[in-house]
């Protein structure tokens, strides 16, 4: 796939056009967004991400959109494991209800453009060394093993600080009192603070790139395209904030999400595999000869794998949970919170 200097330059100031405008109607009147409103932004948000894919579906052709496709689809149930988190931060900060939206957009912003430093760097290293396929598949069987194992256990989930997080509260002074969308104040004795927005925006930034060491190679196993990478996770990030608001209730209910996610992180890391022995250079392997017996899957059986994994994982789970109290799904995906407190 040939992608021109202005395609890219047209997708960045798109993408910028659209996070700015987003950016500044939540920051102009922060507030608690309407069932009404996230399921319309959401329905906007997915109706340009299939309009964008048949889009290189006509200038490209079947396979980079089938690509496009299921990459989307996998960062997307990625970015609804990653809610989980995102709920507990802003349980754990006391985020107000009103100010939740923004501080969702700003650490999405810092995401994506960690991510596309991520997908850069992922691009150079996969285009000059064959072998980083291996890497990324052994990586990615291993995150699914331990998804897994997370999974079975039924432990309560906390939250972590991470050292950049701690490090700032250490270093930096700071205020416990919230004063808006704000993200530094003036001290009584006139010195700048930083608020507590500072810190959970940073937090949520900085979270959602520990999870995209799991799905940048995810998505690389599905498309070596960096355009098509980079175009899955901006469509993944545009409707993150809306879903927060719109299945946050849902999440408790989908008990078997961390076995379906690791099923796929399993399935891609062996595809990534099988292609690093069908491109094969290393000396030690094969005498370093390609082995031209290991199959390569299609782009067509991803996507049908994807999507009937994201279904089964969604009707067992609501099954399930259904019949269980809510001690036991509590048991099961973490203590349940009141979603109307934040």
């Amino acid at each position: 796939m040939d992608v021109p200097t202005w395609v890219w330059i047209a997708t960045a100031v798109v993408t910028i056009a659209i996070f700015t405008f987003d950016l500044a109607v939540v920051g102009r009147r922060p507030h608690e967004p309407s069932m009404k409103e996230c399921a319309t932004y959401l329905s906007i948000y997915v109706g340009l991400a299939v309009i964008f894919g048949l889009g290189v579906w006509y200038t490209s052709g079947g396979t980079p959109a089938l690509e496009f496709y299921s990459g989307w689809l996998v960062e997307y149930s990625l970015s609804i494991d990653n809610l989980f988190i995102f709920i507990i931060i802003m349980a754990k900060f006391a985020v107000p209800r009103q100010l939740q939206q923004y501080a969702l957009m700003v650490g999405i912003v810092m995401a994506l453009v960690m991510r596309a430093i991520f997908i850069a760097v992922g691009a150079a290293a996969i285009s000059n060394f064959s072998w980083v396929f291996y890497l990324f598949g052994l990586f990615l069987v291993y995150t699914a093993v331990k998804l897994a194992k997370e999974g079975a256990e039924d432990e309560d989930e906390e939250f972590e600080e991470n050292k950049l997080v701690a490090f700032i509260e250490r270093r930096f002074p700071a205020t416990s009192e919230w004063h808006g969308k704000s993200l530094f104040t003036q001290g009584v004795n006139g010195r700048r603070m930083i608020t507590p927005m500072f810190i959970v925006i940073v937090t949520l930034g900085t979270t959602d790139l520990l999870f995209a060491l799991d799905s940048i190679p995810a998505i690389f196993g599905i498309t070596k395209e960096p355009y098509l990478v980079l175009t899955a996770n901006i469509f993944a990030l545009m409707g993150l904030r809306q879903l927060y608001f719109l299945i946050g209730g849902l999440l408790q209910r989908l008990i078997y999400l961390s076995y379906g996610l690791a099923f796929l992180l399993a399935f891609i890391g062996v595809k990534l595999t099988l292609h690093a022995m069908h491109e094969n250079e290393l000396s030690f392997i094969n005498g370093g000869e390609h082995i031209t017996w290991a199959p390569e899957i299609p782009i067509w059986l991803s996507l049908v794998v994807i999507l009937a994994t994201l279904v089964v994982t969604a009707v067992l789970s609501l099954w399930a949970s259904s019949r269980m109290t809510p001690e036991e799904q509590d048991a099961a995906t973490g203590p349940r919170r009141d979603w109307d407190d934040g």
